[in-house]
């Protein structure tokens, strides 16, 4: 980071206890962009880049580098990346990583580094309760929020007997206890699958043989487009319903299942006809830009970048002011591709969640279309935990 001062003034100012505003300041963008999870992390990085461009290569006006790296949904090359950015590139904020186990691995590092963490996704519930750290804020979902959303949804609906699948790692955890704190019928089975895992041969014989009479997943990326394949093909689709959160049934995974998601439900804080114009300059030039329709993971991305550039603003670039501008992300009112949302005392957001279903267009595509409210300024269970 660059402050602009004459040398004598500046010391003079520094040794006052005066910050000066920043000339230019590094955003660090660590994100899965290979592998199985690599597009939910393509999608965080070019939504935050779209932002970045859409404010002209400045964040709260001061000119900003984004520097991307993949930490290919291993901790251990995250924390790499961690220390590189924090002790070599001085990165002022970080940000994009997409996997709980890789966030709760590295995320002490940028704590102790006094380094602002905005996550665009990764929402883990120690960060959330009892761990919660003034370093940390969360511009997109608590972990368990979208399958709150989906087991209140499944239990209004009065289905009796829902199997789940998800996998074994904080995420998948958090997004089963989410979905059971609102859905209060029996569970027929509680299956936990290796994080990255393609073949799900054996699951599905075990879902068809536990009598579920409805399914719900958590398997983001990859794992979601090869499981709904694999259930539709056994002809399960047909016979138990699937339900899932936002990302098990967004546009990246519509595309490449196709037809066969016709008519899945899932939840999310986001979707694509949300009438504010923020998110229609977003929808249009995403769409404009890649070629793809954008998914909650872009917008999600994007809102990282509005978020940071709303505090930057309101502290007049005095990003070294951390109390300052702590409590500039707390409270600024960002524009945002949701609406209106607010942080909750454990910095997650305080948001209404909707649901969408797959549905088929007039061309013969399939995409996800807004259905309704299913909760309204919902704050996450792990709050009260937090004692910031």
């Amino acid at each position: 980071m660059k402050k602009t001062c004459v040398a004598l003034a500046c010391s003079t100012l520094l040794a006052s206890g005066a910050v000066m505003a920043a000339d230019s300041m590094k955003v660090g963008m660590m994100t899965t962009l290979s592998g199985p999870g690599a597009g939910l992390g393509i999608d965080i990085r070019d939504g935050f880049e779209l932002a970045v461009k859409h404010l002209g290569g400045k964040l709260g006006g001061i000119t900003t580098e984004v520097i991307v790296a993949d930490d290919a949904q291993n901790p251990e090359t995250a924390k790499q990346i961690t220390e590189r950015f924090i002790k070599r590139d001085q990165v002022d904020i970080a940000t994009g990583v997409v996997f709980s186990n890789i966030m709760l691995a590295v995320g002490p590092a940028f704590f102790a580094a006094e380094t602002f963490y905005i996550s665009a996704n990764a929402g883990p519930s120690q960060y959330a309760g009892a761990e919660c750290n003034p370093y940390f804020f969360n511009v997109a979902w608590q972990n368990d929020n979208l399958h709150e959303a989906m087991g209140k949804h499944v239990q209004d609906k009065g289905f009796k007997k829902v199997a789940m699948v998800a996998p074994n790692y904080p995420a998948g955890k958090d997004a089963l206890t989410g979905f059971k704190r609102f859905y209060k019928g029996e569970v027929a089975d509680e299956v936990y699958t290796k994080l990255g895992q393609l073949d799900y041969a054996a699951e599905i014989a075990q879902i068809r043989a536990s009598g579920a009479d409805a399914l719900y997943i958590f398997l983001p990326g990859g794992m979601g487009i090869n499981f709904i394949k694999q259930y539709s093909q056994s002809g399960m689709l047909k016979k138990t319903p699937l339900f899932a959160p936002g990302f098990s049934g967004d546009e990246d995974v519509v595309k490449a299942v196709g037809p066969a998601m016709e008519g899945v439900f899932n939840t999310s804080h986001w979707y694509r006809e949300m009438d504010n114009p923020v998110n229609q300059r977003f929808v249009a030039d995403f769409q404009k830009d890649t070629g793809r329709l954008p998914t909650l993971y872009a917008s999600q991305g994007y809102d990282a970048a509005l978020l940071i550039d709303a505090a930057v603003k309101s502290v007049g670039g005095k990003i070294e002011d951390k109390a300052a501008f702590r409590k500039a992300l707390e409270t600024v009112k960002a524009s945002s591709t949701r609406g209106e949302y607010h942080f909750g005392n454990n910095h997650y957001p305080v948001q209404n969640y909707y649901l969408r279903e797959v549905v088929k267009n007039a061309d013969g595509s399939v995409s996800n279309k807004y259905v309704g409210k299913v909760m309204d300024k919902h704050t996450d269970a792990y709050a009260k935990e937090c004692k910031m």
